[in-house]
């Protein structure tokens, strides 16, 4: 027996030397990952550790790296575009999902971001969050909605033309966002998004912007919510929260505006990138779509705004693609997907809405999330 116990403690100091020496002199992808990768679901997130500096800080990245930068990148246009479309994004979350899923955004695109701020159900002086007071649930979206752009109304009006609802679990591309609004004006009363049917009886036109994948306000649609959302009797804690915000801006007298860009192809995306690449649509997609649905990248802008049900380590990862990976000689030219007069001629020959009749009258969002 104690030959026994002294060849175990003899293996196992072995084994935990070995262990000890590949730590110790190993710097490869996968050791780290496997040692520094914690569970989704607990407080913090780690996947992305022995990249954390390079993936959330581009200007650390650049000045590691400064000599290794040619002049031919030229970003006067999105400094322009900073400076000239004045953007609010509004991102909703709550209490558990502040240290992980809402993490995630502060540290990916929320950071392109001028002005970005986190609502919950209770104020977080840390993070920051600003509480509104409603409790959490699927149930108090619209509460929670209708509050938040209350607040923004009653507070940051004069900081922005534009307004933006996100979840957090949205990813934007702030700067393909701010091109698409550069087009638009601001003073006119209208809202953006991807638009869906309400109902699907013929007849019924109405549409709403689907919440996930993000919808704008303009500055006059939010002039008018601010000063008549109480008067025209506005959802207060009921029901699907984007399908209320359309029905109240209805009432207001607030338009919904079209997405897509010059080629056709839609901006903002309820689900994931790889829902839409490979058409892995379900069933209320196709019925509640006011075009007819398309598959694959051809559908998508180059100059996408959004998508959603993006996981935190997707959010890393986006991050990466997006903004750090660069395909060597081959350089970047813009298109002119705000092109108006290619969007006229393309109305002429589309469908809007494309109604279809499949199911009974659809007068909440619990199916589409």
């Amino acid at each position: 027996m104690i030959l026994q116990s002294m060849f175990r403690v003899l293996v196992i100091g072995i084994f935990s030397g070995l262990i000890f020496t590949l730590y110790t002199t190993t710097n490869t992808r996968l050791f780290n990952t496997f040692f520094a990768t914690k569970s989704i679901n607990r407080t913090e997130t780690t996947l992305f550790n022995d990249r954390s500096s390079g993936i959330v800080n581009d200007q650390n990245h650049r000045n590691a790296h400064e000599g290794e930068f040619k002049q031919n990148e030229d970003e006067s246009t999105s400094r322009k575009l900073a400076d000239d479309v004045r953007v609010l994004v509004w991102v909703m979350t709550s209490p558990s999902h502040l240290p992980v899923q809402a993490k995630a955004v502060k540290d990916t695109w929320a950071r392109h971001g001028q002005l970005v701020l986190y609502f919950s159900s209770i104020d977080n002086k840390t993070f920051p969050a600003i509480g509104l007071n409603v409790s959490e649930g699927r149930e108090h979206l619209t509460a929670k909605t209708m509050k938040a752009f209350r607040y923004i109304y009653e507070n940051h009006f004069n900081d922005a033309d534009w307004f933006v609802k996100a979840d957090d679990d949205t990813y934007l591309i702030i700067e393909n966002l701010k091109y698409f609004l550069s087009g638009e004006n601001y003073s006119e009363p209208v809202y953006f998004g991807q638009l869906f049917l309400i109902w699907s009886k013929p007849g019924l036109d109405q549409v709403f912007p689907c919440g996930g994948a993000g919808y704008v306000l303009s500055k006059e649609a939010l002039r008018r919510f601010g000063e008549g959302a109480r008067q025209a009797n506005c959802a207060g804690d009921y029901g699907g929260e984007d399908i209320r915000m359309a029905l109240c801006l209805e009432k207001l007298v607030v338009r919904a505006g079209r997405n897509h860009d010059a080629l056709g192809n839609s901006r903002f995306h309820q689900e994931t990138p790889a829902v839409h690449i490979n058409g892995l649509y379900r069933w209320w997609y196709y019925n509640r779509s006011i075009e007819a649905v398309r598959k694959g990248v051809d559908g998508l802008s180059d100059y996408t705004v959004s998508f959603h049900h993006v996981t935190p380590a997707d959010m890393y990862m986006l991050e990466f693609f997006i903004y750090h990976l660069r395909p060597y000689g081959i350089p970047i030219q813009l298109q002119e997907l705000n092109n108006k007069t290619f969007l006229s001629k393309l109305e002429s020959v589309r469908t809007f809405p494309k109604l279809i009749s499949k199911t009974a009258e659809f007068s909440n969002a619990s199916e589409i999330t």
